[in-house]
């Protein structure tokens, strides 16, 4: 078998590329666009990696980047914008992974001492041909079928509730989510595309702008007081006891800020969503996933009619973790000024662990998710931030066991718990553990598996 190596492309550094030069050399396109140029040194490039089918080369990486429409945020203001069919990689391929950052008009990332980004979740669905386009404030929820079909992932909460392939927020800076090879997200499938629809995609965003706010916790947790809510983005009136949390802090509302008597100026600005997606194109070799979103809110319940392991869920996503007091001693005790919550479910399917990773908020102390016997699967920590972004929590620590090291059986009892410190009161938390299996692990016959890493990588223009 030949192995061969392929080398990244960096756009930035195209003129001086040897594929480049050797290109202008042995024909005439020296006259072409920069952009056809470059096209021409990525098609050489896949030909290369993919000459063979029998073979793992050709399970070569792609990865494009693409901006979100832009959103305009002032000092307090928050956007909540469902953006349906976005750019996305075309065809059936196997998604790697997706990275989310909140840039300026300049490509500069922004901070989130500035701009918060609460969450962000990218969906799939599928659009009848004859459907009009939904709007940037048409939620999940209210999309219609048969216009409408979600794609969700493969469980485990109800209907159009947390139904997203990737649900993050401002743990997306320092986040991995790349999958080990040859695993992958199977999407695309003409197949599984029902007859007259289109596959199509859609990020929902939601982010505050916390530049002088009077309470930048506050506004973070979307406190109900500092917006001045009562009730929610239907029109519906919240409880009292509803104090804070995403009913309080929906697309155009503002949080309080200071009077700006300093004479500091927080101008209005045009921001997006930079999204970058990796990507094989599907073939043999790939091993397909399932992902699984759990909620530590859920409380299922057995279906009394089913035969199989199945249950009724009932996800809240959100919740609140009450300020206790704290001495200096227990503050040093892991077991004190800590708040924890669990949920038992029972896992829908067997399946080998591949990827794991939490979404929590700021106070978070960590999550780990448990096995029926009490092993555990998979534990995640934030990762926070310094300087500009102290306290933040910018990143989540992941779990790549060994393929084939950790199995999970169907109907298996799993717990989730998600730890917060309760020094402080904090409203609206999350608490939601991504689970990525497969059916069955890679193994190989040879060395090969060792020829693909993770750095062979065609940037897409």
């Amino acid at each position: 078998m030949r192995s061969v190596k392929l080398t990244p492309i960096n756009i930035s550094k195209a003129a001086t590329h040897p594929t480049f030069i050797n290109l202008l050399k042995h024909s005439k396109i020296m006259l072409l666009p920069l952009v056809l140029v470059m096209m021409t040194m990525i098609s050489c490039l896949e030909a290369v990696g993919t000459n063979n089918n029998n073979n793992l080369m050709n399970m070569v990486i792609k990865t494009q980047t693409f901006l979100s429409p832009s959103f305009t945020m002032t000092p307090g203001l928050v956007i909540e914008k469902f953006f349906y069919n976005i750019n996305f990689p075309k065809s059936h391929i196997a998604i790697k992974s997706f990275h989310v950052e909140v840039v300026d008009e300049s490509g500069n990332q922004i901070p989130l001492s500035q701009t918060y980004l609460h969450h962000w979740v990218l969906v799939r669905y599928y659009q009848h041909k004859n459907a009009t386009n939904p709007t940037i404030n048409t939620s999940y929820n209210e999309l219609q079928e048969p216009n409408f079909i979600i794609a969700s992932n493969s469980g485990v909460c109800e209907r159009n509730i947390l139904p997203a392939y990737y649900a993050m927020g401002s743990e997306s800076r320092k986040l991995s989510t790349f999958l080990p090879h040859p695993y992958g997200i199977e999407v695309g499938n003409p197949k599984e595309i029902p007859t007259d629809y289109e596959e199509r995609w859609s990020l929902n965003v939601h982010a505050i702008d916390t530049r002088g706010a009077e309470n930048k916790l506050g506004c973070i947790e979307c406190h109900c007081h500092l917006y001045n809510i009562t009730k929610d983005r239907s029109g519906r009136p919240l409880t009292e006891d509803y104090k804070g949390g995403l009913r309080c802090c929906y697309d155009k509302t503002k949080c309080r800020v200071n009077a700006l008597s300093d004479g500091e100026d927080f101008p209005e600005r045009n921001l997006f969503v930079r999204y970058r997606v990796k990507w094989v194109d599907w073939n043999d070799f790939v091993i397909p996933v399932k992902i699984y979103l759990f909620d530590v809110t859920d409380t299922p319940k057995p279906l009394s009619d089913s035969t199989e392991a199945s249950q009724q869920h009932h996800c809240l996503i959100e919740y609140d973790v009450e300020a206790e007091f704290c001495s200096l001693k227990n503050k040093l005790d892991d077991d004190k000024c800590n708040a924890v919550k669990k949920s038992k479910v029972m896992f829908p399917s067997s399946g080998y662990l591949i990827y794991g990773v939490a979404h929590q908020h700021i106070g978070a102390t960590g999550a780990t998710f448990y096995g029926q016997d009490g092993r555990v699967l998979c534990s995640s920590s934030p990762i926070h931030g310094k300087e500009n972004e102290e306290g933040y929590v910018i990143g989540m620590t992941t779990c790549y066991p060994k393929p084939g090291s950790i199995k999970i059986n169907k109907g298996e009892m799993v717990t989730f718990v998600s730890n917060y410190s309760s020094t402080l009161t904090h409203r609206g938390v999350m608490g939601i553990f991504h689970i990525i299996v497969a059916d069955r692990i890679f193994k190989p016959s040879s060395t090969l598996s060792e020829e693909v890493g993770n750095n062979n990588t065609i940037v897409m223009l």
